[in-house]
């Protein structure tokens, strides 16, 4: 697996992205299968791994850490804090963004305890907390970097204005934001930002949620509990309309011996050296078949006829819901 850099940080060009094995795709795989498909991944040369306090929550982060633990110092670990957390019962609840200073201390012990390391490779702000200014968020983490428990600060799903603002305050080494073949929002203000600034971009969803993987259609029913079940994109109608994309891909990838998804994930990979996607998946087959997305080289006549492709077919249907858009950043 060849390696890119995300700031100064150097991490495998492909990452793993945790989430799907404890949220938001159920039905989840049992902690043993979790725990030796991460490690699979590290046999086959992934060396940067996403999770978050909130999946779950916790029991993602219990899951990567232990999973991880045997190979310290050989990988990096990202995680994020932001949400509040906690509610009547004892049990965890997510009530809404919370990135004031006291909250992030508060995370990163408990981020720390359970991924079972020292420092922090990478430490996300979630979401952008409104109530609290982005310049306490990074002087919080600030902070924390000159303690030893954090490397490198990150944001998720930031504008322009709040990247620029952090950065003043502390380097930001990435930004994690849904970008993919029909998610193409980022490309008219944050990558070049980005750029300017020398941030590193870590793009969650690069399959776009499974569906540019080729294996769902209109007819495929999700688990209770799957996100996708309330995603505007995923509506049956939706789904035949954006199904002429995904066979496009596939026609393209098919003279390479690629799948659609090795195609999508080829495509972010060719867009800029710094770009380090983090697909997931709960299964050994897929995780294989993403990986070889980092060996398939595109040409310019690829990439110009998958951007006439893009042209002339719109993607139908909201990325997310109406709530879930407003917890983006300005």
């Amino acid at each position: 697996m060849q390696t890119r850099k995300l700031g100064d940080m150097e991490v495998s060009a492909l990452g793993f992205g945790c989430m799907g094995l404890s949220f938001s795709y159920s039905p989840f795989p049992e902690k043993a299968e979790s725990i030796a498909l991460i490690r699979a991944a590290v046999e086959r040369g992934v060396s940067f791994f996403d999770t978050a306090e909130v999946y779950g929550p916790y029991v993602n982060e219990d899951v990567v850490g232990e999973a991880l633990e045997p190979f310290k110092g050989k990988v990096k670990i990202a995680t994020k804090f932001g949400f509040r957390l906690g509610g009547a019962g004892g049990g965890p609840r997510t009530s809404g963004v919370d990135s004031s200073p006291d909250r992030i201390r508060q995370a990163v012990e408990g981020s720390l305890k359970r991924l079972r390391v020292e420092a922090i490779d990478l430490f996300y702000q979630h979401r952008v907390d409104p109530a609290t200014p982005i310049e306490e968020v990074a002087g919080a983490v600030k902070d924390l970097i000159r303690a030893g428990k954090v490397k490198h600060f990150g944001l998720s799903e930031a504008g322009a204005r709040t990247i620029r603002r952090a950065h003043a305050v502390q380097q930001v080494t990435a930004l994690q934001s849904e970008y993919s073949l029909w998610t193409r929002e980022p490309e008219a203000e944050i990558i070049p930002t980005l750029e300017e600034l020398g941030i590193g971009f870590v793009p969650f969803s690069p399959l776009g949620k499974g569906f540019l993987t080729g294996k769902i259609d209109a007819a495929t029913a999700f688990g209770p509990g799957d996100i996708r079940n309330t995603i505007p994109r995923f509506e049956a109608e939706a789904r035949l309309a954006n199904k002429a994309l995904v066979d496009r891909l596939a026609a393209i990838g098919a003279p390479k011996g690629a799948t659609s998804a090795q195609i999508a994930l080829a495509w972010l990979l060719a867009q800029r050296p710094w770009i380090v996607p983090i697909p997931g998946t709960k299964r050994l087959s897929r995780l294989e078949e993403n990986l070889g997305g980092a060996d398939v080289a595109l040409s310019a006549e690829d990439l110009r006829e998958i951007q006439v492709a893009l042209a002339a077919i719109p993607v139908r249907g909201a990325r997310y819901g109406e709530a879930h858009e407003k917890m983006t950043g300005l």
